[in-house]
């Protein structure tokens, strides 16, 4: 059986995406189960290759599919000049550098010559510095895909987390916390998990407020919004439980009670993840032609150019895009 190739953006060279994108494609456990494929420039990802400390040759692709012998790692150059960039220091340089980088792996997969698509993090003040019309992965996936909405969902070991909101402030999260948007949601996670394998899911609806309102005694979102939200969801046979207490629910998702949490805004899931493993969470990116996987750390620029950062997250995106991305593409 042949392994999948997933592409891999190396993201913003001044930051650790070259270093922890190389050392997670050179993995042992990343080799056996995918053909790593980095998107990204001689000049960043050599100097990546310094830092890991073993003999490897960094050699371009050629036509693909091509699984690389061992020693070789693989990348393909997006077009454009290459930029020099200093470790640590944003830019305009490092943004177009990372965007050219993503732009073109998102290519690859959208053409189908990659099954799907890992990212390294981008830094959205080196995209503004250079002119990018889009300020972040999500957005850009948006663009260059012309699908209208996408859903992220984070996953540490056995706890699925999908978002209500992410990027906004908690005001306008909750401004956005309708009942119309909620049964919406729901039941765009209900497809997406059958979509990965998952025939009956079972969800659970975070409350906002403390022990879920208490009957309206901490805020009453719970009593006008949620709950008639989580019966429309059940109405139509699906099974979503709640609104259950947000200082409960990850837990018994982590527990295997459910298959999948719905979070209302962004720290709400995300505290809840990285604090149960910082380092295995992963990011999925929903409602693509094609799979979409990240780390969930940011371009770490203080760790730049030292060799210490881990490519743990790394690997476990890249092991999950190989691992789901023909399944969701079977599923379209």
């Amino acid at each position: 059986m042949k392994k999948p190739i997933v592409a891999i953006s190396a993201g913003d060279p001044a930051g650790i995406g070259p270093e922890v994108a190389v050392r997670a494609a050179l993995s042992d456990r990343v080799r056996r189960r995918a053909v790593p494929l980095l998107i990204g420039y001689p000049l960043h990802l050599e100097r990546a290759l310094g830092h890991q400390g073993a003999e490897v040759q960094l050699c371009r692709a050629p036509n693909l599919p091509y699984d690389g012998p061992e020693g070789v790692l693989m990348y393909r150059q997006p077009p454009g000049e290459e930029l020099a960039v200093e470790p640590g220091a944003i830019s305009a340089a490092s943004g177009a550098a990372a965007a050219r980088a993503f732009e073109h792996a998102v290519h690859l997969t959208r053409e189908g010559i990659c099954c799907s698509l890992a990212t390294a993090p981008l830094h959205k003040g080196a995209l503004k510095l250079a002119g990018i019309g889009y300020p972040d992965h999500t957005q850009g996936l948006r663009q260059l895909t012309g699908v209208a909405a996408v859903r992220t969902m984070f996953q540490t070991g056995s706890l699925r987390i999908f978002f209500l909101t992410r990027h906004c402030s908690l005001r306008q999260a909750i401004d956005r916390i309708t009942e119309g948007n909620i049964v919406a949601l729901a039941r765009a996670v209900g497809e997406d998990l059958r979509k990965l394998g998952v025939e009956s899911p079972r969800m659970a609806l975070a409350a906002l407020n403390p022990h879920a309102g208490d009957g309206g005694l901490f805020g009453d979102e719970e009593v006008r919004i949620l709950a008639p939200a989580v019966r429309r969801v059940q109405g139509e046979g699906l099974d979503l439980e709640g609104p259950v207490p947000a200082d409960a629910v990850f837990h018994l998702g982590a527990s295997g009670r459910y298959d999948a949490v719905l979070s209302l805004f962004h720290d709400q899931g995300h505290i809840a993840a990285k604090t149960l493993d910082f380092h295995r969470t992963i990011s999925f990116t929903f409602g693509l032609p094609f799979l979409r996987t990240s780390v969930d750390h940011g371009t770490a620029l203080d760790l730049a150019g030292t060799g210490r950062a881990s490519s743990t997250s790394m690997e476990e995106a890249i092991l999950a895009a190989a691992q789901w991305g023909s399944v969701w593409r079977a599923g379209k």
